[in-house]
């Protein structure tokens, strides 16, 4: 399938160019604290286009599919009572809790080499502590100061925030050649919730539906699955 075939020229692209990158930025005293075993960040929401979730969808076994799904609906119950973007994202990380996918034993990704590309270009510049879901808020008034010029003076940050920004954009073209596949192959995009279209990636009555290119048909199809809400899918 075109689709996935770009996704995946697009995320050995990535590899290459971020490798060279975080390379570069070492040798200049660039430190990256994401290694093997750190997963502070696999309970985030993660956005996605479908054609990366068949990329996912395509490998994972019945038993995945199925935690997947589990995880799926209650994303949808999140992001059907969450009061706001805040909430949903704070609810995300504290009740929906961490990616199915995730081994917790060895602290990785048991979907490594078929992971999206939000899961591919997020890295830290700084402990992961600053990761895990409330930290700022469990950070005092001298922290928080302390937080913002270790991030203001750390190489690779937007001056904001303490992930690595230029891993982030290097990342980009691979979103663009996944919409413009999608164009071409079904006429029409779908994007949200990484869980939601990686379950929605296995339904035939939807992926039909997208295959013929009717946007409103694939909505009525996700929601006949219960998988529908403009949170975490956006078809069209």
């Amino acid at each position: 399938m075109r689709v996935t075939e770009a996704v995946r020229r697009g995320y050995a692209s990535y590899a290459r160019r971020a490798q060279a990158w975080t390379a570069r930025y070492q040798e200049r005293g660039g430190r990256v604290y994401c290694g093997a075993g750190c997963f502070a960040c696999c309970n985030m929401p993660v956005r996605a286009s479908l054609a990366e979730a068949l990329v996912t969808a395509q490998a994972l076994t019945d038993e995945e599919a199925t935690r997947v799904e589990a995880h799926a609906r209650q994303v949808l119950h999140n992001a059907r009572t969450a009061p706001d973007e805040d909430a949903y994202v704070e609810r995300h990380r504290t009740r929906v809790g961490f990616c199915p996918l995730l081994d917790r034993a060895s602290g990785g990704c048991s979907r490594y080499d078929v992971r999206p590309t939000r899961c591919r270009d997020t890295f830290s510049a700084l402990p992961a502590r600053y990761c895990e879901a409330g930290a700022w808020e469990s950070l005092t008034r001298r922290e928080r100061e302390h937080y913002r010029r270790e991030v203001a003076r750390t190489p690779g940050t937007d001056g904001e925030l303490h992930f690595i920004a230029p891993l982030e954009h290097l990342s980009e073209p691979v979103w663009e050649a996944a919409a413009k596949a999608m164009r071409a192959e079904w006429g029409l995009e779908a994007w949200g919730d990484f869980w939601v279209l990686t379950t929605l990636a296995r339904d035939p009555a939807f992926m039909e539906r997208v295959a013929q290119g009717d946007a409103r048909g694939a909505w009525r199809a996700a929601k006949a699955a219960g998988l529908a809400h403009p949170t975490v899918l956006d078809v069209g």
